[in-house]
């Protein structure tokens, strides 16, 4: 059973649907199994809490 785990900022609900349907069809397609064992797992990450190049995400 694949697991996929994504970790990003906040996102609409809708694109979060759209990219969970869009994985699990890639899995789908090139393994040839059931979409029933893809898990997608999406951790929102709050732009307070991470940064890059030396600022916080939520300074930019």
């Amino acid at each position: 059973m694949p697991i996929v785990t994504i970790q990003q900022g906040p996102r609409a609900v809708e694109l979060k649907r759209e990219l969970v349907k869009q994985i699990t069809d890639a899995f789908v397609n090139a393994y040839a199994i059931p979409a029933e064992t893809v898990q997608v797992w999406i951790h929102e990450i709050p732009t307070d809490s991470w940064g890059s190049a030396g600022k916080l995400t939520a300074d930019k």
